[in-house]
């Protein structure tokens, strides 16, 4: 399995290959597969394994279910495939890489924004409150 992979990578020589997500599912409800595929190849197109899927609408307990095959992942990223921004973000959230700083920063800009709502929230309905009182 080795030597045909390397093979089919050293076969390619008018691109790379590239982790990527492939777009499935129908109209409003998306679901990807996590893919090996040449970057010449069009986003759902043609590739060269599936190495995993990316549920991006949440479920019941708010869950955005990700299955990854690390194993096979690792091999690709070994023999020089790249990896999308996508990818690479799941891939850091499931622990394979460390997290990018902009991910970090994204996040800490929604809790504040959050706060920011509740605090706001918070003080319309003591407003509200103290007006009901005087009246």
């Amino acid at each position: 399995m080795v030597q045909l992979t390397t093979v089919l990578c050293k076969a390619y020589h008018e691109g790379h290959l590239t982790i990527c997500l492939a777009l499935g599912g129908c109209t409003n409800r998306p679901f990807y597969h996590i893919v090996a595929a040449h970057n010449k190849c069009p986003r759902d197109g043609r590739f060269v394994e599936q190495l995993g899927s990316y549920d991006p609408m949440p479920n019941s307990h708010r869950e955005k279910l990700v299955a990854l095959n690390l194993d096979q992942i690792q091999h690709w990223i070994g023999c020089g495939a790249h990896i999308s921004k996508r990818v690479e973000e799941l891939l850091g959230l499931s622990g394979f890489f460390p997290l990018h700083l902009m991910v970090i920063t994204n996040a800490e800009r929604l809790r504040w924004k959050q706060a920011r709502e509740v605090l706001l929230a918070a003080q319309k309905t003591d407003t509200e409150a103290t007006e009901t009182k005087e009246n």
